[in-house]
């Protein structure tokens, strides 16, 4: 699964990275949640164009009931992404890239669980695999919201968790944003692990178990830590 990640880019880096002309306000983000605000990039029909959006994650279906079920659908199985109710109809016309540059994960040891952070080798942006939705309840906001494709672990992951987030390379984007592209063979082939030797890990302190932790000391190496890398405040 991917339940945390971090934003720590430049808006300007971002948007030469992903090749947009707007800049959106950004703060760096080193421990990003469920249910909070993301940024994603989507396919504009309008001008035909790449664009930044920030939308909420947690995907809530058109047909929900309530917000209440996006807490439930912040990652889609790219294995039965196709199928779900939950996810079938975004998957064939609402594909966004949801924008990182890591993400945790934990790993069961003993008593404890050990998080890890995991970032591309040459400290580059990504985008996840994500599906986006409109939602609106009578009388209120129309809320757009997201979630992002997981799959198997690749080898760097698999001794820390047995699934990851699709991370999608960059000459995919346009194919995976595409509204008009909807064979299921093509899309699902990019729902692959990135490869493994083109991704680095290493602990970190268990200051990221919680949300409330923002800061760049959630990113620091337990063995560069100056102080207990192991004790939350």
């Amino acid at each position: 699964m991917c339940g945390r990640f971090t934003l720590t880019q430049s808006a300007e880096a971002l948007a030469e990275f992903f090749h947009v002309q707007q800049l959106l306000d950004l703060e760096a983000q080193y421990n990003i949640a469920p249910t909070q605000t993301v940024v994603t990039l989507l396919h504009n029909p309008e001008n035909n164009k790449r664009e930044l959006r920030k939308l909420h994650w947690g995907l809530i279906p058109s047909w929900a009931k309530d917000r209440a079920i996006a807490s439930k659908l912040i990652n889609a199985r790219a294995e039965t992404v196709a199928e779900k109710p939950s996810f079938r109809s975004a998957f064939k016309q609402r594909r966004c890239l949801v924008v990182a540059d890591g993400f945790y994960e934990w790993q069961k040891q003993k008593s404890k669980k050990q998080p890890f952070y995991f970032r591309l080798q040459d400290g580059q942006p990504f985008g996840f695999a994500g599906l986006w939705e409109k939602w609106k309840a009578p009388g209120s906001e129309e809320i757009t919201s997201c979630t992002i494709v997981t799959t198997v672990a690749n080898e760097l992951l698999q001794p820390i968790h047995d699934r990851m987030p699709v991370i999608l390379a960059p000459q995919d984007y346009d194919l995976w944003l595409d509204p008009q592209e909807q064979k299921l063979q093509a899309l699902q082939h990019l729902l692959s692990p990135y490869p493994a030797a083109a991704m680095t890990s290493y602990p970190v302190s268990i200051l990221v178990n919680s949300p409330k932790h923002n800061s760049p000391e959630c990113i620091i190496p337990v063995n560069e830590q100056n102080s207990p890398p192991n004790q939350l405040n």
